[in-house]
């Protein structure tokens, strides 16, 4: 099912992964996994059919309980978002009509430069991907969840720029942000449970990560794709102020709290006489 580049070309180019995982398959016996997979590799089949890829025009890896496959770059995201999931829904219930034993989904999705060689994808894009779909609250919605067949976990960066422009069988509107720590990641993800008006997510889901230049990640910078901007709004106090953790030498700032070591305070635009220290 791997092909050797797209197009031709190697190495990374910008392309949409897509990382799958079956929920609970350490529970099944070998029958029910491989019924398991059948179905989720039926539904994959289904939902790309729907946005016009053809088998062997994308790359697609086995994960044993879930699936890793990134497509061509000229696959419109919108799709993808928006009719792909729909379809994958559709087909994840009909699959399951009258099973006692559910085939339930977790699918995280990405955009980015993905590299691809004889042994598969490497790449940022590839690497939140897959830690959006293993994510503690993605996890933490399907166990919590039990009547929740697909969740759907998609990045900052995809969000910003595909979901939020909306579209046919697009439901930005039912997306909600949440925290996602792992390894060096540390950023915000949107959560969507398809027909759903929002995921059940926790208070401690929903805390929005540091701002940029709080903190330095460690093992290295953020994991994801595309311009950052920050990593969503500051959080906010009572009356409107801000909490601010500061490490630099001098911070301008008006009605706030602050936390850590500083050089000084400027009260005003920087007249004499308007500096503490």
């Amino acid at each position: 099912m791997s092909s050797p580049g797209v197009n031709g070309v190697a190495g990374g180019i910008h392309r949409f992964v897509v990382f799958g995982d079956i929920c609970g398959s350490g529970t099944l016996d070998m029958a029910e996994k491989e019924l398991h997979r059948a179905g989720m590799y039926a539904a994959f089949d289904e939902a790309y059919g729907s946005v016009g890829v053809e088998p062997g025009t994308f790359h697609q890896e086995d994960r044993g309980d879930g699936i890793l496959a990134a497509l061509r770059p000229d696959v419109p995201p919108t799709l993808m978002v928006g009719r792909w999931i729909d379809t994958l829904y559709e087909s994840l219930r009909a699959h399951n009509r009258g099973r006692s034993r559910r085939l339930r989904l977790r699918i995280g999705m990405n955009a980015g430069l993905v590299a691809q060689d004889a042994h598969g994808l490497v790449g940022r894009a590839v690497d939140l991907a897959a830690r959006l779909c293993d994510s503690a609250p993605a996890k933490r919605i399907m166990t919590e969840s039990p009547e929740t067949d697909l969740l759907i976990v998609v990045s900052d960066w995809l969000y910003g720029n595909v979901v939020a422009e909306g579209g046919r069988y697009v439901e930005p509107g039912h997306y909600r942000p949440a925290r996602i720590r792992s390894k060096e990641t540390d950023e915000t993800a949107w959560f969507h449970v398809p027909r759903s008006p929002a995921p059940p997510l926790t208070g401690a889901d929903t805390q929005p990560p540091a701002r940029e230049g709080e903190r330095t990640p460690a093992g290295g910078p953020r994991t994801g794709v595309g311009p950052s901007g920050g990593d969503g709004p500051t959080p906010r106090t009572k009356g409107g102020n801000r909490t601010y953790h500061v490490g630099g030498d001098l911070l301008d700032v008006h009605g706030n709290t602050i936390h850590g070591n500083f050089t000084g305070i400027s009260k005003g635009s920087g007249a004499k006489g308007d500096e503490q220290r």
